[in-house]
């Protein structure tokens, strides 16, 4: 091991980032899952000023005056403001530094970064960019089907099929993995906020109702479900009457948030099957075996897999720990860098 290698693996503390639409998680080796905020950040603008970031901005959503206002820098699991995205990175990094000692404080993690599979060059490269300019030691970039994948403990490195859909915030990301590698590889932008803005338009085109997202959000926690069961709860929902302006309370069933979601739900579901449709035949048998993972926040949705097990007739079932797959797989990684630097998908190098 070069002398450079024993400094860095005593004096820093390398970092696993779960870079989501809707939430943002961050890992450091050997503490574990230390930040879990929301992928918000109030600016400015006036100045352009970050004023916030995480879940102090996201209470800002929906409710500032007209100099302020609280976006989500990451639409559709891809960037599309890179200072916001820059600025979100650079937060959180000083946030791990907060949370350590004045002497780490001067160390530049390594850091992993899990990106949807569908990205492209020069957004890859934009998610570098923030990481290093908001003092990342190298980047490197691991699929979120892979990440995920990991996470939840396939054998991915074996010669065996193990096929994984990721419904995130932005994107679901689907994949047959086999020897290390993506076999086939599918990224729709159909997910959690998708699903979101289906409650919003049914509300809106059943009850003349318009809500906002965060109340969506809660609807879809709330009463979100996938397959019909005995009973259908109902509660009220208060929005603005799209003639009137005026404030409007109705009442909810869980079977109407149900066919909300059914659209989307079957278009992710339509995917599922064309992967199917094109994974080799030798790795079929090893799919049907052991089933289908599902991660994500979209994958507690009551019945999911009961609905894509019906559907697709193959059995579904939900990781240990859905939420969090993702940065769990970077925190594998950082302790198997050669794995790790095999499925990288980055040009790594040290900038130091």
């Amino acid at each position: 091991m070069a002398f450079s290698d024993f400094f860095w693996n005593i004096f820093t503390f390398d970092i696993g980032i779960d870079l989501g639409t809707a939430n943002t998680l961050v890992l450091v080796k050997n503490q574990g899952i230390i930040i879990n905020e929301p992928s918000v950040v109030a600016l400015n603008t006036r100045t352009n000023e970050i004023l916030s970031v995480g879940k102090d901005a996201q209470k800002m959503l929906g409710r500032t005056p007209a100099s302020i206002t609280a976006i989500r820098p990451l639409k559709d699991g891809v960037i599309s403001d890179f200072d916001a995205t820059r600025e979100m990175i650079h937060y959180f990094i000083e946030k791990v530094h907060d949370n350590s000692s004045k002497f780490f404080k001067i160390a530049r993690p390594r850091i992993v970064i899990g990106i949807p599979s569908s990205i492209t060059e020069v957004e890859r490269k934009a998610v570098i960019d923030a990481a290093i300019s908001a003092g990342a030691r190298s980047v490197y970039l691991i699929e979120e089907p892979m990440a995920a994948a990991i996470g939840a403990g396939l054998p991915v490195s074996e010669a065996l099929g193990s096929f994984i859909v990721d419904i995130g915030g932005g994107t679901t990301d689907i994949a047959v993995i086999s020897l290390g590698g993506i076999v086939i590889d599918k990224s729709i932008r159909v997910a959690g906020d998708e699903l979101t803005q289906d409650i919003i338009n049914y509300i809106r085109n059943k009850y003349n109702l318009l809500i906002g997202e965060r109340s969506a959000e809660e609807l879809k926690i709330t009463l979100g479900n996938a397959y019909p069961r005995k009973e259908n709860k109902k509660v009220s929902i208060k929005g603005r009457d799209i003639f009137l302006g005026l404030p409007k309370t109705v009442l909810i069933s869980e079977a109407e948030v149900r066919e909300a979601l059914s659209n989307s739900l079957n278009i992710i579901i339509d995917s599922v099957y064309e992967a199917l449709e094109e994974t080799p035949p030798e790795l079929i048998s090893d799919i049907t075996e052991k089933g289908i993972c599902l991660t994500g926040g979209g994958s507690l949705i009551p019945g999911i897999k009961k609905l894509f097990s019906d559907k697709i007739k193959v059995p579904f079932y939900v990781a240990e720990n859905p939420l969090e797959s993702v940065v769990i797989g970077t925190s594998i990684l950082l302790d198997d860098i050669s794995m790790l630097e095999k499925i990288n998908i980055s040009d790594s190098q040290d900038y130091l």
